[in-house]
């Protein structure tokens, strides 16, 4: 998002008192680039693909609703994100449930709803086999592992030797038991595969995603049926966090899909995706004030109320999720003058909560604002309870200069929210145990 972009909405928000004393931190959403990111999505792909949002990266019932009335589905990992989908009104045909570790409930409510089910391993596929009703509508697959290797960030890589997601297909007896599994269960009709996203290059999320298809031609022709008609392939598209360009792009993606696994775009499989980072990352921005600024050691320290409960991920891991940072004077406007390598500090209580080390910024100071670039996935829509440090408010924005509009997704978190989270209807609740 261009700079100029950045300074309407951060003035915007000052002038509205949506950035305050009162409330020092804050995340904006860019709703026509959302739905322009959809959109490039969906040609890239072309028709006849159901695209579904992965919910963990914007957990906002507001954001999903936004994609929704876009054309996508949702995919979801979780019982709280599946009550959110269904709330924003995602219809259950397009919701994708996945989850290494799906209860029997789980399972059971999404099979009744009619909730496409990615089975993470054999045993769930039993489960499955018991809790089905006869008439469930549920799409149901099997999540695979095609153990292709790991990307720069290894957390972040699904398809290791010993990644906990799928049935890993190059150990001993396992494609074997796939296949078998194919052929005792006529419903299972689905293969998914999630190499991996940030840290992954695109040749490898395609080595993966091509294994998989090779797995289906297989058990189609073993079994001399077209028992698989669909391949999940999961999400995985890195964002670039350097600069504004954004690369990889969705083409590009599909071109290495297609040089890759030529027959994935035949038609003969319905083809499922599970984007998330890619889609909003760029829509997105947190800002936050500056409450002091300090020396240490030859180094100028400024303190600000973005820090680790707003981007977990760069504080704990600032190597692998570098952010780039925007200073703003306190009245919204870009801040010029002289550069200062400066630290930018979060609020929590523990000394590595620094966004940004030694970075070259005019000289900050009190009531100076920051910018954390390309935040809009998974920073401020889920945020970290450290300190109790209530949750920001987030904020969708439209329109330019002077007509920038912003409206409410999320307001921001209470004391009394936070106490009521902390148990207080339960204050005595241990005071009498003996």
């Amino acid at each position: 998002m261009i700079e100029s972009r950045v300074a309407d909405v951060v003035r915007r928000a000052v002038d509205t008192g949506a950035l305050s004393p009162g409330q020092p931190v804050a995340g904006f959403l860019d709703v026509a680039g959302v739905r322009a990111s959809v959109e490039r999505l969906h040609a890239a792909f072309g028709p006849g693909v159901l695209h579904t949002f992965a919910a963990k990266a914007a957990s906002l019932v507001p954001v999903l609703r936004l994609l929704a009335g876009s054309g996508m589905g949702c995919e979801v990992a979780s019982p709280g994100e599946l009550r959110i989908a269904l709330d924003a009104g995602f219809d259950p045909a397009t919701i994708v449930f996945d989850s290494p570790a799906k209860t029997r409930h789980e399972l059971a409510l999404a099979l009744e709803l009619g909730v496409a089910v990615n089975a993470d391993n054999l045993d769930e596929l039993r489960r499955i086999d018991a809790l089905r009703p006869e008439e469930s509508a549920s799409v149901v697959g099997l999540r695979v592992n095609p153990q292709v290797g790991t990307g720069s960030i290894g957390a972040m890589s699904t398809a290791t030797a010993t990644s906990k997601f799928g049935v890993a297909l190059r150990d001993p007896g396992a494609r074997e038991a796939v296949v078998a599994a194919f052929a005792r269960h006529p419903w299972l009709t689905r293969l998914h595969a999630h190499v991996g996203s940030q840290g992954c290059p695109l040749e490898l999320i395609a080595a993966g995603i091509a294994e998989t298809y090779e797995l289906a031609e297989e058990i189609n022709q073993r079994l001399g049926r077209r028992q698989v008609t669909g391949l999940d392939i999961g999400g995985g598209l890195p964002v670039n966090f350097a600069s504004d360009e954004e690369t990889p792009t969705f083409d590009d993606y599909v071109a290495t899909l297609r040089a890759a696994v030529p027959g994935l775009f035949d038609g003969r499989y319905a083809l499922v995706t599970e984007f998330g980072r890619s889609l909003l990352a760029k829509n997105g921005f947190i800002a936050a004030l500056v409450e002091y600024t300090k020396d240490a050691g030859g180094r100028r320290i400024a303190i600000t109320h973005a820090g680790a409960q707003v981007a977990t991920r760069t504080v704990l891991m600032p190597g692998s999720w570098p952010l780039r940072v925007g200073a703003f004077d306190a009245k919204g406007r870009v801040k010029r003058g002289p550069l200062l390598e400066q630290d930018v500090a979060g609020p929590c209580c523990f000394a590595g909560d620094v966004v940004a080390h030694a970075r070259e910024l005019p000289e900050l100071e009190e009531g100076d604002i920051v910018v954390l670039h390309d935040t809009g996935a998974y920073y401020f829509s889920t945020p970290w309870a450290y300190n109790s440090l209530p949750y920001p408010a987030v904020y969708g924005f439209a329109g330019e200069g002077d007509e920038v509009r912003l409206v409410t997704v999320r307001q921001a978190q209470t004391l009394d929210e936070i106490a009521a989270m902390s148990g207080l209807a339960h204050a005595a609740a241990l005071a009498g145990v003996a």
